[in-house]
């Protein structure tokens, strides 16, 4: 196969978007939640994994977290991978670290990237649908159940645990 041929046939191979977030919690166990300023509902600190750039899923959500809000932190485990379809887009594999507790110094020193996002706000695990549309809201509240039980990384598709 030539090298003409083989950029050829990864060019027709499907393709998907590849998304990393990290959860942060304050002291009493609220999630550090994001307001775009480009779509209704909240987020998470993180975004879109630069891959073409050869970054890795925990890169990106350091560099998201440290671009959306101005903290770099190093990121603890992986808590959930999503499966996520959507309409009008190709699937998304969102990633989801555990950020870990922010105290008040933490929480002061935040400085949100104006260019995309509007507010940050602390929710409690009982409002996280409210704020958290589709399979997003599913996904925090499975990566919440991770850190809360120990067990493993969390398989999700659409938001929904698959084993």
């Amino acid at each position: 196969m030539t090298t003409a041929d083989f950029a050829t046939y990864i060019a027709s191979l499907p393709r998907i978007l590849a998304g990393a977030a990290a959860l942060f919690r304050d002291e009493r166990g609220r999630v550090l939640l994001v307001e775009p300023n480009y779509r209704a509902g909240w987020a998470l600190p993180g975004g879109t994994i630069e891959s073409d750039d050869g970054e890795t899923p925990r890169q990106g959500a350091r560099r998201e977290t440290l671009e959306e809000i101005g903290l770099d932190r190093e990121l603890g485990r992986l808590l959930a991978v999503d499966w996520a379809q959507g309409p009008n887009r190709p699937p998304l594999v969102a990633y989801v670290y555990d950020g870990g507790v922010l105290g008040e110094d933490d929480l002061k020193s935040i400085r949100l990237q104006e260019e995309e996002l509007l507010s940050w706000r602390l929710v409690p695990r009982e409002e996280i649908t409210d704020h958290l549309l589709g399979s997003l809201g599913h996904r925090v509240l499975a990566a919440l159940d991770v850190l809360a039980d120990g067990s493993g990384t969390a398989e999700l598709e659409n938001g929904h645990r698959v084993a």
